[in-house]
């Protein structure tokens, strides 16, 4: 062989992005057709439609013994398929799982590898054949049912797209990824599918909604509950593209005396159980779920994990809610219906579509195998004709064959045979004279020419079409439906459980606490509910400003000066036995702020703020959570107006008693006083000098409480004279107030 010098008539002048674009556009071409999108009709990708034939050519059938899967990779790879021998296999392996594959198509023996993630032994180990859904894909490929083109070395034929009596594509989903495309299709149940096509079949233009009663949704080979809402399903299909969530299932083993055990029986798909345990027992070892003590793996054919809860009084259903948003209990499978139609152009398909295209595959295949049959029978016909002369003439024919040098013209001439004829006697056995009968030829005539007048009845009423149709999906439904262990439905439907957020009783574990906070804002949290008289030690020069109890599940509120609430978790709170932290490194508290409270927050409450400019308002407990170190503002400051006072407020306390440094005393109605999410508030009392020294609320029933001297409490409930409009002066308090103007706090 010559090579040619490159000379200015062999030189192609292009621009260089012209040429990628072009050879870039050509892998991405060769990606998408030949190697990650299936086909609508078949449900296939060229390596798995090569594989069945392969086998089928090897004669693989379900009945038939099994071959070693490197024969079969090897007469993929040698005829067919053109690449490495173990992705080839990687797809026959995946093909035999029942854990991957809603409904095998290969028949495997030996290890296959399994759920927990395993792979599967050497090919020259393994041995497979055909499962009867292969088959049903795989018949009347002889019959001229779909095309063939020659394979890459043009040395033999291959399938373009194979007969599919299974509706493949949706029964077993498919996966794939290419370039600047991709597609993910879940697995369904196969009886539910022949039931959509049955429905699609007597009514052509049925909606989407019409279809998903019949086919409710995915039916993972791995079980599973589907908690996606119903209208998401139907949006999906319409759309084509959508996700569903998958949870596993689970349930709870009584073990008496109140203990209990959960069991997940089934998790979802494409999850290795393997990997799934880890994680659960990661957050273990992290205490992340420290109500959840251990984490047994007792599987062996069927799946069963084991979750011991820490005690009794843990809730199932919270401590699986947080499991299902910490772990893969939970998980989304997408779903992206892009699929290549019959004339090979990729394209996203709603169900309906990809419903319609498997049923329009059927019709053809359903006509050329008609057409095909026809053609047999024709040419039965003839030859028994051939025959029925020659049974007649019988001796003559004899006497011609042995005598005439041109036999099979001259018997052509003398008995008005066509070329069919004259062959086929001529080709005869001298066995079969003597099932020569003319009964016999007939009653074989007249069968074939029943068979061909149904035939062509067929081929010209579209109406009998549908109707063999039907029959025969009313066969793979019978064959592969319900009744089956197959065919089962294996993923069940249910509702979520509406938990907007889980509650820390399912994380952590719930202990009784008392919180400690000292002036100079050094916080830690004793065991147990400690006694007014314990003895608390602080650091030299600091004392005690905050103490209360609380539960490790609570959330911890920090109101400071400058109007902003800080959120700190109990549990997260450093032991009492040193002298604790310091909050300002814990939350974004600035240097020249105070702390004006500490307290635990309670759900759906109320809190009463005050500036020092003597404005105020009530806010609901619920919108001062903060979810991050630099706090939540809410009341507006400036330099002449800092956060001074913070207060829960009860239910049942409808009054509010401000007292000034002017030592005016104005008691007025809370309703006064507005409800908000951050402001500066409104004036709560006039001043002519000073500001304001003190606020709380209480029950006009039970009347204004205060501490006088020796620690006795004076309570007085005839408050007539100082009740006034909020924003009055207000007058005097009773005789024996404090001097330093401070309510008691109730």
């Amino acid at each position: 062989m010559t090579i040619q010098p490159d000379t200015p008539d062999n030189i192609v002048d292009v621009p260089l992005s012209d040429a990628l674009s072009e050879r870039y556009l050509s892998y991405a071409l060769s990606t998408i057709m030949s190697r990650s999108l299936p086909d609508v009709r078949d449900g296939l990708k060229p390596v798995h439609r090569r594989l069945l034939f392969a086998m089928q050519q090897l004669k693989l059938d379900p009945k038939s013994g099994f071959k070693k899967c490197a024969r079969v990779v090897g007469d993929v790879i040698g005829k067919y398929h053109p690449h490495g021998d173990q992705s080839v296999y990687d797809a026959m392996v995946r093909l035999a799982q029942d854990f991957a594959v809603r409904y095998p198509l290969v028949d495997g023996q030996g290890n296959f590898g399994n759920i927990d993630g395993d792979n599967a032994a050497a090919m020259r180990y393994t041995e497979a054949r055909l499962t009867d859904v292969a088959t049903a894909l795989l018949e009347g490929i002889g019959q001229n049912t779909v095309d063939f083109r020659e394979t890459y070395d043009g040395e033999d034929e291959e399938p373009v797209i194979l007969p599919a009596g299974f509706p493949n594509l949706l029964a077993n989903g498919a996966t794939g990824i290419a370039v600047g495309m991709a597609t993910s299709i879940p697995p369904h149940n196969a009886a539910e599918l022949c039931d959509g096509l049955l429905y699609l079949i007597k009514h052509p233009g049925a909606s989407i909604q019409q279809l998903v009663q019949r086919v409710q949704g995915p039916d993972f080979p791995t079980g599973g509950v589907i908690v996606e809402p119903q209208d998401s399903i139907i949006q999906a299909y319409q759309t084509g593209r959508g996700s569903f969530r998958v949870r596993a299932r689970w349930e709870v083993e009584e073990l008496g005396r109140g203990q209990y055990q959960i069991v997940i029986t089934e998790i979802p798909y494409q999850v290795q159980k393997s990997r799934l345990i880890e994680k659960i027992a990661d957050l273990i070892n992290a205490k992340k779920i420290p109500i959840l003590t251990d984490c047994l793996d007792e599987s062996a054919e069927d799946i069963r994990i084991v979750l011991e809860p820490k005690n009794r009084t843990v809730d199932a259903e919270m401590l699986m809610e947080s499991l299902f948003r910490l772990t893969d209990l939970e998980s989304r499978f997408s779903l992206n219906m892009n699929v290549l139609d019959k004339n090979g152009v990729p394209r996203v398909m709603p169900l309906n579509e990809a419903l319609q295209a498997f049923l329009d595959h059927q019709q053809e295949v359903l006509q050329r195998r008609s057409r095909y049959r026809l053609e047999k029978i024709n040419h039965r016909l003839e030859v028994l004709a051939g025959y029925l002369v020659a049974y007649l003439n019988l001796d003559e024919v004899i006497r011609i064959i042995r005598e005439e040098d041109e036999a099979k013209a001259v018997l052509m001439r003398t008995f008005s045979l066509t070329d069919v004829q004259a062959e086929a006697i001529l080709n005869m056995r001298l066995r079969s004279l003597r099932k020569l009968e003319e009964m016999e030829i007939r009653t074989e005539h007249s069968a074939l020419e029943a068979e061909k007048l149904g035939l062509e009845e067929l081929l010209a009423d579209v109406s009998l079409q549908w109707q063999k149709i039907a029959a025969n999906i009313k066969e793979i439904k019978k064959k592969f439906g319900p009744q089956t262990e197959l065919g089962r439905r294996r993923t069940a439907f249910s509702d979520a459980p509406v938990i907007g957020e889980v509650p820390l009783e399912a994380m952590i574990e719930k202990e009784p606490i008392t919180v400690i906070c000292s002036v100079k804002g050094w916080i830690r949290a004793m065991k147990g509910h400690v006694g007014p008289d314990t003895d608390i030690k602080y650091k030299e020069g600091d004392s005690g400003q905050f103490i209360f109890h609380a539960q490790t599940t609570d959330k911890i509120l920090l109101f400071a000066s400058n109007g902003r609430f800080y959120t700190l978790a109990a549990d997260k709170l450093p032991g009492g036995r040193g002298h604790g932290e310091p909050v300002r490194l814990m939350v974004e508290l600035p240097n020249e702020d105070d702390i004006v409270n500490v307290m635990v927050y309670r759900p759906k409450s109320q809190i009463l703020l005050a500036s020092t400019a003597g404005r105020g308002f009530i806010v609901e407990a619920d919108s001062v959570i903060a979810s991050t170190r630099n706090g939540k503002q809410t009341l507006n400051t400036d330099p002449l107006a800092k956060g001074f006072i913070c207060r829960p407020v009860g239910e049942e306390e409808d009054m509010i008693a401000v007292i000034g440094e002017n030592r005016k005393l104005l008691v007025f109605p809370r309703a006064e006083l507005p409800v908000m999410t951050r402001g500066r508030g409104v004036i709560l009392q006039k001043y002519k000098d000073g500001t304001i020294s003190d606020i709380c609320t209480f029950s006009a029933d039970e009347g204004l409480s205060w501490t006088i001297k020796g620690g006795r409490t004076r309570n007085e409930t005839d408050l007539t004279q100082w009740r006034g409009k909020r924003g009055g002066a207000g007058r005097m308090p009773p005789h024996g107030f404090p001097s330093d103007n401070k309510f008691t706090d109730i």
